[in-house]
């Protein structure tokens, strides 16, 4: 199913010619099965075309890359490991793909504690190399083994461990990038305090790769939390999980994780992978919590569980397999709803106060606007980040999109809680952007993008 689709511009066959002067014969890939590879988004929900993907190995390439389609005016489609779900890496319009992933250097400095790595590196293996070195990475999400640092820089990803660490944002201490003027702008010394003016990685992460084509960053790690225990709480309503998860964060120091989800979802994720149910019984939600220290915290976790109220059932993993499996009834949420059926993933937030109400809220919005569809709810319970998976809706049908963001904005929340604006949300933008707020987002694109090369149809669109 195509989204937003156009038909491919017609490119001057020099610009061909010349990039591949710029990356070379090999990293210019015109073959229409190699390129459809590129063109669709891992959910299937957005596809589009384009005439070439094109993979720069280093910020000299990238920049050279960015003048070319200056010159000749071609747009291009940022991609990493294209795990996007708003439909910002894939070329809607006709783009030019351009493929970060060769950019994969990683070099740790563990004297300050930081990693300089490339925009084409694995989260995962960031993560082991961070480990190896005594060290830990903040971030983390499901698809830790695709996902790229440079996509995570440009939607400002955030994960599961954003109660502990922070975003992406909150580990961001530099970074390089080409502009879409052709400047490249390199600030990688990784200093704690330097205050010497604007602190440009704050505006272009998050950017979406409007701004500038990210091929670097400066990251902070953190110190490792080798001893870990998980314990899935069943709850008989969403509230006592939510407000659970509001007294673990103030009480238990080691909470690195409070995740939420549904009996729904549990029953689909035990269809797809064969687990055992983790209970006797159903329940009406289920709470997740990780606690991690370079001490056991079994002990606290398990204080801090005896005093919450409305506990139906509790089940505790102290070794890494057992914790493994705990963590597969909530990671295994997006594989098996996407196995279920192309999915209308719309990731909000909401204000803690109201986020039990929402999520109360939801099915009985989307039943009224598209009888039928199937509603799927999980996230992030400690800080207001709820994932509404609707399934059985046409991909191009945006009614249930339309009332589940309008809900989320009344409602004190955001309509992008993690995956950015893309394409999919430009029309919802407004729900919690001022026309004034825009304007400036405007601005900026006008002055560090002025031929709109970089990512042209994403977040304000073209």
């Amino acid at each position: 199913m195509t989204r937003d689709h156009r038909e491919v511009t017609t490119i001057d066959p020099t610009f061909f010619a010349e990039a591949v002067d710029v990356v070379g014969a090999n990293h210019v890939l015109r073959d229409a099965d190699v390129v459809a590879g590129y063109t669709a988004d891992w959910t299937g929900r957005f596809t589009g075309t384009s005439p070439a993907v094109i993979r720069p190995g280093s910020t000299e390439e990238a920049q050279a890359l960015v003048g070319l389609c200056r010159r000749h005016g071609v747009a291009l489609a940022l991609q990493g490991g294209n795990t996007g779900l708003s439909g910002g890496t894939v070329p809607l319009a006709g783009e030019v793909v351009c493929s970060l992933r060769r950019l994969t250097s990683l070099e740790l400095d563990t004297v300050s504690g930081q990693v300089s790595v490339g925009a084409g590196v694995v989260l995962s293996d960031l993560q082991a190399a961070a480990e190896a070195a005594g060290w830990a990475y903040g971030v983390d999400f499901a698809s830790r083994g695709s996902a790229t640092l440079g996509g995570s820089v440009a939607t400002n990803a955030g994960g599961m461990r954003v109660l502990r660490y922070g975003d992406t944002r909150a580990q961001l201490l530099g970074l390089t990038a080409v502009l879409g003027t052709g400047h490249v702008v390199s600030h990688m010394g990784g200093l704690i305090k330097d205050n010497t003016g604007y602190f440009l990685p704050g505006i272009l992460c998050g950017s979406e790769g409007t701004l500038g084509l990210v091929t670097a960053a400066r990251l902070r790690l953190v110190p490792r939390a080798p001893e870990r225990v998980v314990a899935l709480l069943a709850f008989g309503e969403v509230a006592g999980a939510i407000e659970a998860a509001s007294t673990l964060r103030r009480q238990l120091r080691t909470l690195s994780a409070a995740e939420l989800f549904l009996q729904p979802g549990m029953d689909l994720v035990r269809a797809h992978t064969g687990q055992a149910a983790p209970f006797g019984g159903p329940h009406g939600a289920y709470l997740l919590v990780e606690a991690s220290d370079d001490r056991d915290p079994t002990a606290d976790l398990s204080l801090a569980v005896d005093s919450l109220p409305g506990v139906a059932a509790v089940a505790v993993a102290a070794d890494p397999l057992r914790a493994a499996e705990l963590w597969r009834y909530r990671e295994g949420h997006t594989d098996a709803i996407n196995h279920h059926g192309t999915p209308h993933k719309l990731d909000v937030s909401l204000p803690p106060a109201v986020l039990a109400d929402f999520v109360g809220r939801v099915p009985g919005v989307v039943e009224s606007v598209s009888s039928g569809a199937e509603v799927w709810l999980f996230g992030h319970a400690a800080d207001g980040n709820v994932h509404v998976n609707v399934t059985g809706i046409a991909p191009d049908d945006d009614a249930v999109d339309d009332a589940v963001f309008k809900l989320a904005a009344a409602m004190g929340g955001s309509v992008s809680a993690e995956h950015g604006i893309g394409t999919a949300k430009r029309r919802w933008l407004h729900l919690n952007r001022t026309e004034d707020e825009v304007a400036a987002f405007g601005v900026l694109k006008a002055a560090l993008d002025p031929d709109g090369v970089l990512n042209p149809s994403v977040l304000l669109g073209g």
